[in-house]
């Protein structure tokens, strides 16, 4: 690897061969973002992600899925069908010089083709396989074949997501798919690391369900230590036996208020907006049996909503929400920092486009798209290195748009036999 190289970025000078569709195709962006040289083999015609949506101006076309273009930033892209023996051959040329082959192939797939691990050790002892599957590349599971949801399903995750009176609920964006692209990503680094001081590569097995499996909170080590399965609580946290709610409406959207905040500041802060309980002998009636409450804690705040019966600990919620209801986003915001409540709003896509913070840390990236002749907007950086900066080299690839460049240029193919390739399917 050059010097040059290795002070530019972090994964500078090494390759990647990305095989994989939704499954790992988050696991390929994050190491091209960060230098690597990751190519993204696909089939001749264009990978079957590509007609994901949403399009470009809702145009339904392999060319404009912004689905594809988020996943693909930094990569390049040939057309290449490895289930044709040609094809084959020529994967084997280029693991030769790669460090890392990402896929997410069934289970055994790729030993039936000759490209597994065992076959491309042999032909390269550094190369790392990186295998993203349902439920990994061994157990009674191993065969079965699962989306998204299925993971999340069988992973813990939608148990605890919705509401406590409803069925589970799965979470909008693909938690399965991210959540296993983000640890591949990791076991390959890992990998990487480990071969520094070997010299040898190795095979690293990331299981989807496994992945959802690891961000449950503690909910695993509470069936076993208490044998307690955690209830749906749609937006409330339990607070002892009480459920204390989460998300409150707002004029223009949701606020969110998990953190205790003290009892004398809110009442002060209605004060300021013209709130007089003098005039509301039913809120004073609480107000009052509030403070009596909780002159005997030592706790000044919501810490202390333990010592409140039920009935008092939900008129105080409702008379939050009641509160809550006659603000913006932005004058809850603004009121909760002065007090020092751990508060936040319930930001919509447009409000973190918007955002003044992630605009002041330059978290969002422009990318020139000349085949659309626009630029447009990407999230940043994971993680900010002082050193060697995350960033996107490129944008997204266009079908086979470096066949020539691989195939000619790097490998050496000759034309004529490139120009044979592409009439037999091949590339």
């Amino acid at each position: 690897m050059k010097e040059q190289q290795r002070t530019e970025s972090l994964l500078g000078g090494y390759r990647v061969l990305d095989l994989a569709d939704e499954k790992g195709l988050y696991c390929g962006k994050l190491l091209a973002d960060l230098g690597a040289d990751v190519i993204k083999v696909e089939k001749p015609g264009g990978d079957p992600c590509r007609n994901i949506g949403p399009f470009y101006h809702d145009i339904p076309e392999r060319e404009k899925s912004l689905y594809w273009f988020h996943f693909n930033t930094s990569k390049r892209s040939i057309t290449l069908d490895i289930e044709k023996r040609d094809g084959r051959e020529i994967f084997k040329k280029l693991a030769a010089q790669a460090d890392f082959v990402v896929e997410s192939f069934p289970p055994g797939h790729l030993d039936e083709l000759g490209l597994g691990y065992a076959a491309l050790e042999k032909i390269n002892p550094r190369i790392i396989v990186v295998s993203i599957s349902p439920f990994g590349q061994t157990g009674p599971y191993r065969d079965y074949k699962a989306s998204d949801i299925v993971a999340m399903a069988m992973g813990g995750y939608m148990n605890i997501c919705g509401d406590p009176d409803r069925p589970p609920v799965r979470v909008t964006p693909a938690q399965s798919y991210m959540n296993a692209g983000a640890q591949a990503a990791l076991g390959a680094m890992t990998a990487l690391w480990q071969r520094a001081t070997t010299g040898e590569g190795q095979h690293v097995d990331v299981s989807m369900q496994e992945c959802i499996s690891n961000v449950l909170d503690t909910s695993q080590q509470a069936w076993d230590l208490q044998q307690l399965i955690y209830r749906r609580m749609g937006g409330a946290r339990m607070v002892g036996p009480l459920p204390y709610w989460v998300p409150y409406p707002c004029k223009d959207g949701y606020f969110a208020c998990y953190q205790p905040e003290d009892f004398e500041s809110m009442i002060a802060w209605g004060t300021e907006l013209g709130f007089d309980p003098e005039k509301d002998p039913e809120a004073k009636a609480l107000i009052d049996k509030a403070r009596e409450i909780l002159k005997q804690s030592e706790e000044t705040g919501f810490p202390a909503v333990l010592l409140f019966d039920k009935e008092t600990f939900i008129k105080l919620l409702q008379t939050r929400r009641s509160f809550m209801g006659s603000l913006t986003k932005k004058e809850l915001m603004e009121g909760a920092r002065e007090r020092h409540f751990g508060w936040g709003p319930v930001n919509t896509a447009k409000d973190i486009v918007e955002s003044e913070q992630l605009k002041a840390r330059e978290y969002f990236v422009k990318v020139e798209h000349p085949e659309l002749e626009d630029t447009l907007t990407y999230p940043g950086a994971p993680a900010k290195l002082s050193e060697t900066p995350w960033r996107i080299r490129r944008r997204p690839p266009l079908i086979g748009e470096h066949n020539e460049e691989v195939y000619e240029r790097e490998l050496g193919l000759p034309r004529e036999e490139l120009i044979l390739l592409k009439q037999a399917g091949v590339i």
